[in-house]
């Protein structure tokens, strides 16, 4: 089930971010998982495409209706730091790839 999560992410990721080093996908529950050299940035999953991101990004995009809370299991606590597109299937490819750079851009800065 996790497969096609992985297949796709990597996808994207050599298509939209070529080059960039430290970037590895791997499985993660249900879907697929994005590092960034050795910190998870993003998922992809049944429940949709989340993104690390400050929390004050994260508070506007849920503000604005934009993104939801991210959590795990349905009762499950909030996951701070993240923000959870649900239906990642109607973002546009380029709202996709300008959250991912952020996310990265996010993931480095922590780790610098």
């Amino acid at each position: 089930m996790a497969q096609p999560y992985l297949n796709a992410l990597e996808e994207l990721v050599a298509r939209e971010l070529p080059g960039i080093s430290g970037l590895v996908c791997k499985h993660f529950f249900s879907g697929a998982a994005l590092y960034s050299n050795m910190t998870i940035c993003a998922s992809l999953t049944p429940a949709g495409f989340a993104f690390k991101l400050p929390e004050q990004r994260c508070s506007e995009l849920i503000a604005s209706k934009k993104a939801s809370p991210l959590r795990y299991f349905e009762k499950s606590p909030v996951k701070k730091g993240y923000v959870l597109f649900p239906h990642a299937s109607s973002l546009s490819n380029a709202v996709v790839v300008s959250y991912l750079k952020e996310c990265l851009a996010h993931a480095n800065s922590q780790n610098a």
